[in-house]
């Protein structure tokens, strides 16, 4: 069973019962999330050793916090306790044209005030095969950038796999800040995850002839955008994911995986979504799992599409979709048949 090791912040996610918006509410459904927590407690449902890294406060919210992950199966032994608060992010589901909205509450957090001195690297990473971390994580702030620095030079230092998904959001630094920061820590990195956004926010990469808002992709366009990334920083594979948004609750789904050699895209599932937030990062689960699994490149990115849009059936940050039920679907079986 491969050890993955995932870093970053686990937040309260606060969210208005069925669809109601923010000003409209007077009671909110509380739970947690967060993209490096969601992959591995995806990891931990196809049996993987997973083991997630923060910082936390020692009283009982954040307690709630590493409790919501231990019920999956994630390995806690490695969070830090300390500090005052839990991140917080509000979010109002969208609907049909109506999209979604999310609020952050994550000033002052205790991941976002850590030190680099709070982890003990050599430690977290023995007997690890895998790193993943993702762009939200470094724009905390400065001293999270070196966190990150750090705990990429010592998994890269024991021959540990790195995976970055980039998730670039602009509600939390510049793409001038997120530009600097990750092209420090894409050095280290060996696998890319991006979307038909990031790569032009973070690193001024674009598809030709795409327009993300009217829902048109050139699938063309994204292996030039691949080959940059790879060409720019050596990464061994890059993976895109292709969101067609035609509103709220309907999206067509896909992904592209790049190997240096070939670009290969998957099957596309039309999507009629229950919940989004934490799609792509159990498309960075499922493609952890399946590159560590041996899977080929094609076999990978069917993969991860395929539990990445069981995800977006399944209500709040966490995938809980079985290994059997994504391999059922990336075989072709979408259906949806009652199962008996």
């Amino acid at each position: 069973m491969a050890k993955v090791v995932t870093f970053g912040e686990l937040m309260i996610r606060l969210q208005p019962y069925n669809y109601e918006r923010f000003v409209q509410a007077d009671h909110l459904e509380f739970t947690f999330g967060g993209g490096e927590a969601n992959v591995a407690v995806s990891l931990a449902n196809y049996g993987m050793d997973a083991v997630y890294v923060t910082k936390l406060p020692a009283h009982a919210i954040g307690q709630c916090a590493v409790n919501s992950l231990r019920r999956y199966g994630v390995d806690t032994s490695r969070i830090v306790r300390g500090g005052d608060r839990v991140g917080i992010y509000f979010n109002e589901k969208g609907a049909s044209q109506r999209p979604s909205v999310c609020i952050y509450d994550r000033a002052h957090s205790a991941i976002q005030e850590a030190q680099p001195g709070d982890f003990d690297w050599d430690a977290v990473f023995e007997g690890a095969e895998w790193f993943h971390f993702t762009g939200i994580t470094p724009a905390l702030g400065p001293n999270v950038v070196e966190i990150c620095r750090d705990a990429c030079k010592a998994a890269k230092a024991k021959g540990i796999k790195i995976s970055c998904d980039l998730n670039y959001r602009g509600k939390l630094w510049t793409r001038e800040q997120a530009r600097e920061a990750m092209s420090g820590l894409c050095q280290y990195v060996d696998v890319c995850i991006s979307n038909e956004e990031d790569a032009k926010d973070v690193f001024g990469i674009e598809a030709e002839a795409t327009d993300i808002t009217a829902g048109a992709l050139n699938k063309e366009g994204y292996k030039s955008v691949a080959k940059q990334l790879a060409d720019k920083f050596g990464f061994e594979k890059v993976a895109i994911t292709l969101r067609e948004s035609k509103s709220a609750f309907d999206n067509d789904w896909s992904a592209m995986l790049y190997d240096g050699t070939d670009y290969c895209f998957s099957k596309v599932y039309h999507l009629h979504i229950i919940d989004r937030i934490g799609g792509g990062d159990s498309f960075g689960g499922g493609l952890i799992y399946a590159l560590l699994s041996g899977k080929s490149t094609q076999e990978a990115v069917e993969f991860a599409v395929a539990a990445s849009a069981l995800k977006h059936s399944i209500e709040g940050d966490y995938n809980f979709a079985t290994l059997a039920e994504v391999e059922k679907l990336a075989g072709g079986d979408g259906s949806g048949r009652v199962q008996r």
